[in-house]
């Protein structure tokens, strides 16, 4: 009998195997689904305090202290850039336009991405982008499935439409 022919009960046993792994899989992913917002809430409130943690050291030189001196008020782009870091990610972080606010925070770190890491090599781990690709594809993700749980219009009430939308398959 060659290898690849099974007997007709081994097969079935085999068919009835896949199905549980099938219907165990797909009760974990119903589970995984039930808390979506709950993570999606988590995500953006510690990639807010992040990115706001990164505007106040390079503005006020705590946590650590930025790069250097702090740039002058209005200078470009490191002035602006830490504005956009501190404020966008308040905004990020309590969920208050989180939307918009995680828009203009990837558009920023595309920027920073593409005019001050990428012209030095092509890869994050070679010219120092890892941080601005992160940061960018994480804003991103906020902007594409919302704020998820733990707002502060959601807190006080307010209507929120920028609450995401339920997976659907």
């Amino acid at each position: 009998m060659p290898p690849a022919a099974l007997s007709p009960s081994r097969s079935i046993t085999m068919r009835l195997q896949q199905t549980a792994a099938l219907r165990q899989a797909r009760r974990a992913g119903h589970l995984l689904d039930s808390h979506r917002e709950h993570v999606l809430g988590l995500f953006r409130i510690v990639v807010g305090l992040l990115f706001a943690c990164h505007g106040a050291a390079t503005l006020f030189g705590v946590l650590g202290g930025g790069h250097g001196p702090s740039p002058a008020v209005g200078q470009w782009p490191g002035w602006w850039a830490a504005i956009i870091q501190l404020i966008g990610g308040i905004l990020v972080l309590t969920g208050l336009g989180a939307r918009s606010a995680a828009f203009l925070c990837s558009g920023s770190m595309a920027y920073a991405y593409f005019v001050h890491h990428q012209p030095d090599a092509l890869f994050p781990l070679q010219n120092g982008g890892v941080t601005a690709a992160l940061y960018c594809w994480a804003f991103f993700l906020i902007v594409a499935l919302g704020p998820g749980r733990w707002t502060l219009p959601a807190l006080f009430g307010a209507a929120d439409d920028t609450r995401s939308q339920p997976a659907t398959t």
